[in-house]
């Protein structure tokens, strides 16, 4: 797995086009999310040029993986879209705080029977470690998500520091809760 980070501005346009292609693919085309999207591309308002992504490919240069970081001190999903998860609290705004979203680790090259079945626990644990070093080079202390509950035991398997920062939420027949990361 080969893992490239960076500023939006700093990624080539053609990887860019790929990354947009491949959150479609997962969010939209996979997981049936109701989201905006253009021509095969999913994009939000959170996508700018400063946003960090953290992008993994196979050895043919096809994305397997992506991530997308932001600092809690400018606009993000949670604090925008799903700050009922908070219970009140308010969100984090802080540069010591980066919220972690549209996370994936599908590999649609290998062949399965279920899409899901193409998800890689490895490949999804090298990922999460990239994503959290590329925050903690840019002075996160943390990583705040939104996330379905099944994350939850997923990071706990994978060793990593995590906490609820708020009780799952039914939201559009999904169970979600925000997620606090160690870095």
């Amino acid at each position: 797995m080969n893992v490239i980070s960076g500023a939006a501005a700093d990624l080539s346009s053609e990887l860019f086009a790929k990354i947009s292609s491949y959150r479609h693919k997962v969010f939209v085309e996979t997981l049936q999310w109701k989201l905006e999207t253009k021509d095969g591309a999913e994009l939000d308002q959170f996508d700018h040029a400063d946003t960090i992504y953290v992008v993994a490919q196979d050895k043919h240069g096809e994305i397997n993986g992506c991530a997308r970081l932001l600092p809690t001190s400018q606009p993000y999903l949670l604090s925008e879209v799903f700050p009922q998860l908070l219970k009140g609290a308010a969100p984090p705004c802080t540069s010591e705080v980066w919220e972690l979203s549209r996370f994936a680790a599908v590999d649609f090259s290998k062949k399965n029977d279920s899409p899901l079945g193409q998800v890689s626990a490895s490949n999804g644990y090298q990922l999460l470690q990239a994503s959290i070093d590329c925050a903690a080079r840019r002075g996160a202390k943390h990583l705040i998500t939104v996330s379905p509950i099944g994350i939850e035991r997923w990071l706990q398997r994978g060793g990593f520091k995590a906490h609820r920062s708020g009780p799952p939420m039914l939201i559009d027949g999904h169970r979600i809760f925000a997620c606090l990361i160690d870095v």
